[in-house]
């Protein structure tokens, strides 16, 4: 009797659930159509591939833990996914956009945006419930692909050069990108952030502000809030500094002796 239960509890772990899975599929699929567009020199389709796939590595996690159905069989296929849409995809769009002609420094660079992608990744799991969920340890491997992709747009639509893209601050970007996922450099994740509590409402408008401002202009807005996001780590940082310099002056200019 005890051996029959224990047999169906086998069996009922070895399922998993199909909805967040699904979405992940679906993320993982955008990262693979974001390759092929890029081998096909379809540079600004690629793109928005990666950001859509952003889209669905957002709604996967979330839609799980509303629904209860959290598993790790489902936090290992996202990493594994995000590795595609977000560490493969974006440095293979960097490289035949911007890269390609730099030879060996080229794929070099877009080999290092890839293996520190899988670093972050890994340390972020096993990291998981260790360090504080209101910040994230490095800078994100979708936020990294965001700014590529965004970039790609930008240059696209804003400054009209369609097409390969030789530029060497691009090669630059992704290697600076490809650091800042495994420095110890803290970002603000979001993950405390009340969308469904009670807001100011002045809040409410600045919000709806930002908005408009993004339906009116998204290459330029996304290109910023991205670009602005991956510089705000080392400000951050930057900041700290200073202020923990500056108390530590203060504090011996307070000690006997010190000056007046």
């Amino acid at each position: 009797m005890n051996s029959g239960r224990h047999i169906r509890n086998t069996r009922l772990k070895k399922g998993i659930y199909v909805l967040p899975n699904l979405i992940t599929t679906a993320s993982l699929f955008m990262g693979f159509y974001s390759i092929i567009a890029s081998i096909q020199e379809k540079f600004f389709v690629a793109a928005i591939a990666i950001l859509v796939s952003m889209v669905f590595d957002g709604l996967d996690g979330r839609i799980a833990r509303i629904t209860n159905t959290t598993s790790k069989f489902g936090a290992e296929y996202d990493s594994l996914a995000d590795l595609i849409a977000f560490g493969v995809a974006p440095s293979l769009l960097a490289f035949m956009w911007a890269m390609s002609s730099y030879g060996k420094l080229g794929w070099m660079a877009g080999f290092l945006f890839v293996t520190c992608g899988a670093l972050r990744l890994a340390r972020y799991n096993i990291q998981i419930g260790l360090i504080d969920s209101k910040v994230f340890n490095g800078l994100p491997i979708p936020a990294a692909a965001a700014v590529i992709a965004t970039t790609v747009i930008f240059v696209n639509d804003v400054m009209g050069i369609e097409g390969i893209f030789h530029n060497p601050y691009v090669m630059i970007c992704v290697v600076i990108l490809a650091f800042l996922m495994v420095s110890n450099i803290k970002y603000y994740s979001g993950k405390d952030m009340k969308l469904f509590a009670r807001m100011p409402f002045m809040t409410f408008l600045v919000v709806v502000g930002i908005l408009l401002v993004i339906i009116y202009k998204p290459e330029v807005t996304i290109f910023v809030i991205t670009v602005g996001y991956a510089l705000s780590g080392p400000v951050w940082w930057l900041c700290k500094v200073i202020n923990k310099k500056h108390g530590t002056e203060t504090d011996a200019k307070d000690l006997p002796g010190g000056e007046k």
